[in-house]
């Protein structure tokens, strides 16, 4: 491994961990030439290459960058935890992967988001929306904000009171 800092190939690793469910391997290495040290990430590459189908029906590859930038530009300053950013990029890239072969639909791919982004940050999901679904006016966010206000606010992990979610009857 080259060291990021130095470019020397000597190096030795110093800390090996499994994370992200056990598909990366996290590893803390040490430059022997300038002993600055340095965190390497394994992960399984993909034999057959995912295919992402753009609206103008262009083809590139898949690439979790791209989420994870999108991501990272509708949360701009909010107050969200780095980790759950990744952990959101994380479950729709599986999700992605465990659900299509060959081609998936940029579409797919930003509904995913913006679904998983409604429940981590509101604020966020807008601002995704707002680019993804090419709000033209005010009266389209406003219509995508009352849809937000309208939901049942549910507390994540926590069951349901009652069977299906629903409010409960009002006396």
């Amino acid at each position: 491994m080259n060291c990021p800092f130095c470019g020397e190939d000597n190096d030795k690793v110093i800390d090996s961990r499994s994370s992200e469910g056990g598909g990366v391997i996290r590893r803390r290495r040490q430059c022997l030439a300038c002993g600055r040290r340095f965190t390497t990430y394994e992960r399984i590459e993909e034999t057959a290459r995912l295919m992402v189908v753009k609206r103008d029906g262009s083809r590139v590859p898949f690439s979790r960058e791209s989420i994870l930038k999108g991501v990272l530009m509708a949360c701009g300053k909010r107050p969200i935890k780095e980790d759950d950013k990744v952990a959101l990029v994380d479950a729709v890239e599986d999700e992605i992967h465990r659900t299509y072969d060959r081609e998936v639909e940029s579409r797919a791919i930003g509904e995913l988001v913006a679904n998983r982004l409604k429940g981590l940050d509101e604020i966020a999901y807008v601002r995704f929306a707002s680019e993804y679904y090419n709000f033209r006016n005010v009266d389209d966010i406003m219509k995508q904000l009352e849809e937000l206000n309208a939901r049942i606010r549910d507390v994540p992990d926590q069951q349901h009171m009652f069977g299906d979610g629903s409010r409960p009857p009002t006396q």
